[in-house]
């Protein structure tokens, strides 16, 4: 199960049609604004050439206070994500890396506010704005703007006293004694290259990717925090097809992706190459057979370089499910498009339509986030949005869920006002802050009767229930995150149940695409920035009684009449006040 050979399914290449469709598609994308300008991509290189001399003018700052030779001082500078990739879009960050010698420490010479540190070279340099230092995060980074280019610095510190300058991070050696922090932040890189040396054709390869970005975005299923697919997971997937069908044109590598992977059988994972195993240095790599973990991974996609993990963990049964159903309108659609007997540039904008999330389903969660200010609202909502997949799992146990992955901003305080009954203008929190006057932000979740399985020979496995508990799923969702250690007054949680005709009147006027950070995301740059937002809406509708209300604070839990916990189908999306379920945690 660890070792993969991939064989190529088809090695026939494009026909005429093939081509002219692939020219369709690539002009429906350059009118999405998915490339950027011959200007703008002169200035990235012009701002990474920069950053190299400040990164090997800091090295040589610190190998003086450390006694080491000047001559020998070096640091490089490696890009990776989707600017390594070639897929990035206009605006979008450059993810770098800054690979430097022992004796650079990460605390102390790249973090730190002494005046030789990288974070304070980088803080007084003529044209940087938009600074941040995120040294607690599980990789520390340096977040800055250089005349307006966006910049993500990571920073490896390798065992070696010398960092050459054609140094080839490839080199499993490279890992050798590095701390944990450093080798996640090397595998970006390495991942990286290894995937672009994998594929047949890298052009072929980016407009497919560059496809399926756009693709995910509008369906809604990138967000590896989520459970859903990150900027690395879709281009393993693109990259394995690629492989199966070496010679095809874009348009019908696009076409085999989805046909692939609607029938894909998970967990069979997918392997860009066989697992790489490295008796001296013995990391921990993916291997169901050893590791009991690895084994309860519902949708394994396994990174190329070593030490090989499973890039996908956070998928669960629920946004597997979503995923999907989505390959399969995929593959529906692309079907037809390619059937097509008068193809045009306009008939691959069927395949990205964006999800109507507001209009296919009758039941909702609804997950306020709010915090007293900008500066905590976005560790809150980070925090907050981390954890969603906790919620997502429980639930997907007794419905069907569809998260939507991206935050949705309200209208301000003076255009909107909540409702009464559950966001009162005077209500405070258990802690006695206001929830009201701070930044806000709303995710949603579709709910839906779990759909029945059967076994083979069509022995019932799930049959679906009338009413739904849903109270244990929020209880334990809204004490989890009221447990951060880091939470302050005014950081506050509430999740609420709503039928779809009770959805604020600002959601239900919008589509998917007024989501807080909507368009094409890069690299996971959904996963790292953060959002504000303000007010609360006004749904325009009737209230759900106040006896509807699910408290999830533990005085409260012990009081609510569990008949009222229930999601009850049979309502039908019409039911009166007394019949709406609302699990409101207030944290």
């Amino acid at each position: 199960m660890v070792k993969s050979t991939i064989e190529p399914i088809s090695l026939q290449g494009p026909s005429e049609l093939d081509l002219r469709q692939s020219q369709d598609l690539e002009k429906f994308l350059i009118s999405q604004n998915l490339y950027e300008s011959q200007t703008e991509a002169e200035l990235r290189e012009e701002v990474l050439g920069r950053l190299d001399g400040i990164v090997k003018e800091w090295i040589k700052g610190v190998a003086e206070l450390q006694g080491q030779p000047i001559e020998d001082a070096n640091a490089n500078i490696y890009t990776f994500g989707s600017y390594r990739l070639g897929v990035h879009g206009p605006g979008a960050d450059i993810d770098t890396l800054c690979v430097g010698p022992s004796y650079a420490k990460r605390e102390g010479d790249f973090f730190g506010t002494e005046p030789h540190t990288m974070q304070s070279v980088l803080a007084r340099t003529p044209g940087v704005e938009a600074f941040r230092a995120v040294t607690g995060a599980y990789v520390p980074v340096i977040e800055f703007k250089y005349s307006d280019i966006s910049i993500d610095l990571l920073y490896a510190e390798l065992a070696i006293p010398v960092v050459r300058h054609n140094l080839d991070i490839q080199a499993t050696s490279t890992l050798r004694h590095c701390d944990d922090r450093s080798v996640r932040s090397l595998n970006g890189c390495r991942v990286t290259d290894m995937i672009l040396r994998e594929v047949p054709s890298v052009e072929n390869f980016r407009t497919v990717l560059r496809a399926l970005k756009l693709w995910a975005e509008k369906r809604g299923v990138y967000s590896n925090v989520t459970g859903y697919l990150g900027g690395v997971n879709w281009a393993i997937l693109a990259a394995y097809t690629c492989k199966l069908y070496p010679n095809a044109a874009p348009s019908m590598l696009l076409s085999r992706f989805f046909w692939l992977y609607a029938q894909w059988s998970w967990p069979t994972p997918i392997m860009l190459r066989p697992i790489e195993r490295d008796p001296s240095l013995n990391m921990p790599i993916w291997d169901p057979r050893e590791n009991p973990r690895d084994r309860s991974h519902l949708m394994p996609i396994i990174t190329p370089a070593y030490p090989c993990m499973n890039s996908s963990y956070n998928v669960s049964d629920c946004t597997l499910q979503v995923m999907t159903d989505e390959f399969k309108r995929g593959k529906t659609v692309c079907d037809e498009i390619l059937l097509a007997t008068a193809p045009s540039p306009t008939e691959w904008s069927r395949l990205f339509e964006p999800l109507p999330i507001f209009e296919g389903f009758k039941h909702y969660l609804m997950v306020e986030v709010t915090a007293a200010n900008k500066e905590d609202f976005e560790l809150w909502e980070g925090w907050v949005h981390s954890r969603m997949r906790l919620l997502i799992r429980s639930a997907g146990n007794m419905v069907d869920v569809r998260p939507w992955p991206k935050a949705f901003e309200p209208p301000s305080v003076e255009e909107s006002v909540a409702e009464e009954d559950t966001l009162e203008k005077t209500k405070t929190t258990a802690n006695g802050t206001s929830i009201n006057g701070g930044p806000r932000c709303f995710y949603f979740i579709g709910l839906a009767k779990k759909r029945a399985s059967t076994f083979q020979y069509g022995q019932a496995l799930v049959i679906p229930q009338s009413k739904v508990d849903l109270t244990p799923a929020v209880n334990d969702f809204a004490h989890k995150v009221k447990d951060w250690p880091d939470r302050k007054p005014g950081m506050d949680l509430f999740v609420r149940h709503l039928l779809q005709r009770s959805l604020p009147e600002w959601v239900r006027n919008k589509n998917t695409t007024a989501a807080k950070g909507s368009g094409v995301v890069d690299g996971g740059e959904e996963e790292k920035k953060k959002r504000s937002a303000g007010g609360v809406a006004e749904n325009g509708q009737e209230r759900p009684s106040k006896r509807a209300s699910i408290v999830a604070d533990a005085e409260a839990v012990a009081a609510v009449e569990r008949r009222e916990d229930l999601v009850d189908w049979t309502a039908g999306g019409e039911a009166g006040p007394t019949e709406t379920v609302a699990a409101e945690a207030v944290v």
